[in-house]
């Protein structure tokens, strides 16, 4: 015992004295839970706090009545990585103030009163990623305020009172946040940002888009032109297949043209609010596979049986329908101020039935095809066409669903999901084909979710149609929506359970790369959503979540989340275009072998005829001449007749001249068959 009590008293006593040590240098009124945190958050005094330990990472002084920092009171601190100086009563900020903060990563100057940044202002800080300057008076910023800022991931300007910005040469800008100001619509030489992955424009009273500017983004995700005087649907926006992101809210847009969203399918948060929205297309079901987060609040909607779709498919979605309370009826009366979620079918004035029985279900014996692409927090199966082969039935196999079959009438194709089909819990879902599948939750299995996970988990196959799936390990942290390179944080509920947590450290590291050391971040409790950029695509990140005032193991908890793939859009396209083409050559075939069997029988009637005319061999046949076996020939039709109408095989079925019906002919089109498509 005795060697052992020698080994373990110095230690004991190193640490005593590391502890004493820490506690002196905390300043006045502060606290320092850990060796390299500093929290300033109580005190009320005009000055910095004095005193503090060199060797300090991350130092918090929001909300402490600061007026004024100078060189002096950051003089020493050359390890800091993150300087909170939030909601404070600075004015000004001195040229090269933070010019000691040379291993400076995040700097939060929001909240206060600001008014100018000058040439010298953050001069020195070469290794800084995030600057916050919301929320400030600033009316100028110098036009070289930001050189040598070359690291810098974001840039937070919103809520201050510029009228132009400097130009922003940022070759790793991720964020870009210059809403609520009186900026003019910026312009490609503005924001040179090649990286830029999201970009907030909101509240700038713009009347157009810079459609250069928003080319050069081939990276954006996220775009936010909210509260702007946009009276048309932007053009450039009907290319910008990768935005997951976008709010058009508070724009005189009028009704909305849907054919200007048919490309933007990984759409996964939308907002339309205050648009003068009376309706929405029952097709937005299809048009949005992916979407997880829809506001439409503020719009005057007419409650009436063309909308009762709508809060059945929120709630079997699973739609987080964005300021429920703000989602209401205007029309009809009856339904005026009533919660549009909230309303059942009923009271939608809907008839008793809407689709007759005998449309709906082509049964088929045979089981369904089972194709899984999921981890283990979700599944999903592929119903498969109807097969001839009944007889690998076996009487372990579950019994067939009402309509497991995909043999719907096309009429319904895009809008019917068979009621009751998946079982436990599971989530019907229709494909952009029509076809059927489930989404199981993750206790569950088999083709309709019926049986309960007990065994080792099967082989799983890729499938492309889902959106990316996220394994969440806690309900306290969740990743609500990830791209190619961020994944969006979901914290308020973490927050939420510790009311006196001061902040949020978030550590993430990627365990699909060669290097799985992790990376911090900090994160106040007014954030109840972040988001982690710059991100690997196709790779499983493994985040975190710890109170800041804590050790990082303590109180932990932790998600995982895969990136996108980058190649996954691409493959998608490509079938779309397959898709398309195949659409395409099939009718011209089609017309093709047609207009072959005509030409080989006009042939044969010809040479009849001139066998049986044997004194005129030299006349040409014509088949308006033609005569056929038991009829008159004053029974057909003249050659005029003929050539008077247009035919809709001119042109290959493309005749664009002429009108297809005209009064005195007979038209080639049954027009029973014509539908009304919001696709044009």
């Amino acid at each position: 015992m005795k060697p052992f009590l020698s080994l373990r008293l110095p230690l004991l006593l190193y640490h005593l004295l590391s502890f004493l040590a820490l506690g002196n240098a905390c300043p006045k009124d502060c606290f320092c839970p850990m060796e390299d945190s500093v929290f300033c958050t109580t005190r009320r005094d005009t000055n910095m706090p004095s005193d503090m330990d060199p060797t300090i990472r991350n130092l918090y002084l929001f909300k402490n009545g600061i007026k004024t920092v100078s060189q002096e009171d950051l003089d020493g601190l050359r390890n800091l990585e993150m300087l909170d100086l939030s909601q404070n009563k600075l004015t000004e900020l001195p040229d090269r103030v933070f010019e000691p903060l040379s291993t400076l990563h995040n700097l939060d100057l929001s909240g206060n009163q600001i008014v100018h940044i000058s040439q010298d202002s953050f001069a020195g800080l070469y290794l800084l990623e995030r600057l916050y300057l919301g929320n400030n008076l600033i009316e100028s910023i110098h036009s070289a305020a930001f050189d040598g800022l070359e690291q810098l991931l974001e840039l937070k300007l919103q809520g201050n009172k510029l009228t132009m910005i400097p130009a922003l040469k940022m070759p790793h800008l991720l964020l870009l946040d210059l809403r609520f100001n009186s900026i003019p619509s910026p312009g490609p030489n503005d924001i040179q940002a090649p990286k830029l992955e999201s970009l907030k424009l909101g509240g700038l009273e713009l009347s157009s888009l810079n459609e250069e500017l928003l080319g050069n983004f081939r990276n954006l995700h996220e775009l936010d032109i909210s509260n702007n005087h946009l009276t048309i649907f932007p053009r450039i926006l009907r290319e910008a297949t990768g935005l997951v992101t976008l709010s058009l809210a508070g724009n005189p847009m009028g009704p909305l043209n849907w054919d200007d969203f048919e490309k933007l399918v990984e759409l996964q948060d939308l907002d339309i609010s205050n648009l003068s929205l009376q309706g929405l297309p029952e097709n937005l079901m299809h048009l949005f596979p992916h979407l997880r987060k829809l506001t439409v609040a503020e719009n005057p909607f007419n409650c009436l049986c063309n909308l009762a779709w709508f809060p059945n498919w929120v709630r079997n979605k699973q739609i987080q329908l964005g300021r429920t309370e703000e989602t209401r009826c205007h029309f009809p009366l009856l339904n005026a101020g009533k919660v549009l979620e909230r309303l059942g079918h009923k009271e939608f004035g809907c008839p008793v039935t809407t689709i007759p029985t005998k449309r709906i279900v082509k049964t088929t014996a045979a089981p369904p095809r089972l194709i899984t692409n999921l981890p283990s927090t979700t599944r999903a199966v592929l119903l498969a066409k109807p097969s001839d082969n009944s007889s690998s039935k076996t009487e372990n196999d579950p019994p067939p669903p009402p309509t497991p079959s995909t043999s719907i009438d096309p009429d319904l194709k895009l809008t019917f999901c068979p009621s009751n089909i998946c079982l436990n819990g599971g989530t019907c879902w229709l494909d952009h084909q029509g076809q059927v599948k489930c989404i199981c939750p993750s206790w569950t299995s088999g083709m309709y979710c019926q049986e309960e996970e007990e065994e080792e988990e099967k082989e799983e196959t890729p499938f492309e149609d889902f959106p990316p799936v996220i394994n969440t390990l806690s309900p306290e942290i969740v990743a609500t929506m990830v791209t190619t390179s961020t994944i969006l944080l979901d914290i308020h509920q973490y927050i939420e359970m510790r009311p006196h947590i001061r902040g949020v450290r978030l550590t993430y590291r990627n365990l699909s790369g060669p290097d799985k050391r992790p990376k911090s971040l900090n994160v106040p409790p007014s954030y109840p959503e972040y988001t982690l950029r710059g991100l690997q695509p196709n790779s499983t990140y493994f985040v975190c979540a710890s109170p800041l005032d804590e050790p990082e193991n303590k109180d932990s908890v932790c998600t995982e989340a895969k990136t996108v793939s980058q190649q996954s859009t691409q493959r998608e396209a490509q079938v779309l275009d397959d898709s398309k083409l195949t659409t395409m050559l099939i009718p011209a075939v089609a017309i093709l072998l047609l207009l072959g069997l005509v030409a080989i029988a006009v042939g044969v009637a010809c040479y009849m005829h001139k066998k049986k005319s044997k004194n005129h061999l030299d006349l040409e046949c014509h088949p308006s001449q033609l005569e056929l076996e038991g009829m008159d020939n004053g029974a057909l039709p003249q050659k005029q007749d003929i050539i008077s109408c247009p035919s809709i095989m001119q042109n290959g079925g493309l005749d664009y001249e002429v009108p297809l019906m005209q009064d005195h002919c007979t038209s080639n089109n049954n027009t029973n068959n014509l539908k009304l498509s919001y696709f044009g």
